[in-house]
């Protein structure tokens, strides 16, 4: 087919429809791998838009990560351009296109890297996934869940990994605290009890209030897919557990002219037959932060705080065991150096696309938090609690008990 004698429309249509004929692990790049048979580094295609969520974020970590070759950013509108090149450092000559299909076939990446709003994320994930690219996506990358297993499924045929960006299972706390209920020092956990709040400042901007972040059906909805959701990942990946059932209320509480929910109450059944309970929003002043984590098992409990606020910053985190060959009384973790949970995400999904590492995160893992977070939606408005999707698998092995 010759793609010359098409127009440009054209030709991005053809290349959205044909693109699986492109897959960037057999395309001729042999040259880069080293002994092990691992890519020494990759290319990166970034698909965007004008006020993409968290360039700030991505493109320095890009600039920082290791293994990357080069770089391609797609932005229809073009709008974004001069600040990668400022936040880009040895990648700021990077190859800029206005389509992404074209990207996906010149540029052949093996990473794409997807930050749009939640209803432009489908299309340009289906079309990486099918030439072949691992992809990380900023969530929730759709706007019901319908839209996004189709892609969980796409990835597994295509043999590529599918990740949102949630990169709290990087988190030092996190890491210790799924040691600690690995090794079964709590025993068999029963309940859980998490909240998250930040800063209500952001919903009273005109600007904020006018962007596709104020309203549902282009942000898929409010505090609870935006930042409730990495709570909610952080509680299934240190539990082992996934949700079974789920029912809660989210409001607009605070009246601001949105069409998101600035407050949420949900709470949980897992198929383990623990329960639990998470309660987010939007209360407090400008770049305030406050959030907690409590897990009550049958040899103990594990608790874990953040906050930032006027007086500055802290976290905490203790832990206490019953068990016979555990530490005595009351434990209390040094409190760790913070760490840029962005960049070790955007490392690791580097590190998964040139065959060094598994996923930090698979797409069923991802399905499942935005199932839960949808059935919560579905629950808030019809006031019955919602059972889950039951044909995902769980996520790893269940922890033992001890």
């Amino acid at each position: 087919m010759k793609f010359c004698v098409l127009t440009s429309r054209l030709l991005s249509v053809a290349l959205l429809g044909l693109i699986s004929f492109v897959h960037p692990l057999q395309a001729g790049d042999t040259g880069v791998l080293d002994t092990t048979g691992k890519r020494k580094q990759i290319r990166i295609g970034v698909i965007t838009q004008r006020n993409g969520p968290h360039l700030g974020i991505y493109f320095p970590a890009i600039a920082n990560c290791e293994s990357v070759a080069d770089v391609a950013i797609v932005d229809n509108s073009g709008t974004t351009f001069a600040s990668a090149k400022k936040m880009l450092g040895v990648h700021a000559d990077f190859k800029p296109y206005r389509d992404a299909a074209v990207m996906i076939a010149e540029f052949r990446p093996h990473l794409v890297l997807v930050a749009l709003a939640a209803n432009r994320a489908p299309a340009p994930i289906r079309a990486a996934l099918s030439a072949g690219c691992h992809v990380l996506a900023e969530k929730p990358a759709c706007v019901r869940a319908e839209d996004f297993r189709p892609l969980v499924q796409l990835a597994t045929d295509k043999g590529v990994n599918l990740m949102l960006a949630l990169p709290s299972r990087l988190a030092p706390d996190t890491l210790r605290a799924k040691e600690i209920v690995d090794a079964g020092w709590i025993g068999k956990p029963f309940g859980v009890t998490f909240f998250q709040v930040k800063d209500q400042a952001r919903l009273t901007g005109a600007d904020y209030q006018k962007s596709w972040f104020a309203f549902r059906e282009q942000a898929g909805g409010g505090h609870l897919i935006w930042l409730g959701i990495h709570n909610l990942d952080q509680v299934f990946f240190i539990t082992n557990d996934r949700v079974e059932k789920v029912t809660g209320f989210a409001n607009n509480v605070g009246g601001q002219p949105v069409k998101i929910e600035d407050a949420e109450a949900v709470a949980f059944q897992f198929r383990s037959g623990m329960v639990g309970t998470f309660h987010g929003g939007y209360y407090l002043e400008g770049g305030s932060y406050q959030a907690g984590t409590t897990l009550w098992g049958s040899r103990g409990w594990i608790k874990l705080a953040g906050y930032r606020g006027p007086d500055g910053s802290r976290r905490s985190f203790q832990w206490y065991s019953t068990h016979p060959d555990a530490p005595r009384g009351v434990q209390t973790e040094n409190e760790t150096p913070a760490v840029n949970s962005y960049q070790l995400l955007v490392q690791a999904a580097i590190d998964t696309a040139r065959g060094a590492r598994p996923p930090i995160l698979t797409g069923n893992d991802c399905l499942h938090v935005l199932e839960v977070i949808f059935g919560a939606y579905r629950a808030s408005e019809t006031g019955v609690s919602q059972t889950l999707f039951q044909n995902q698998p769980d996520s790893q092995p269940r922890s033992p008990s001890r």
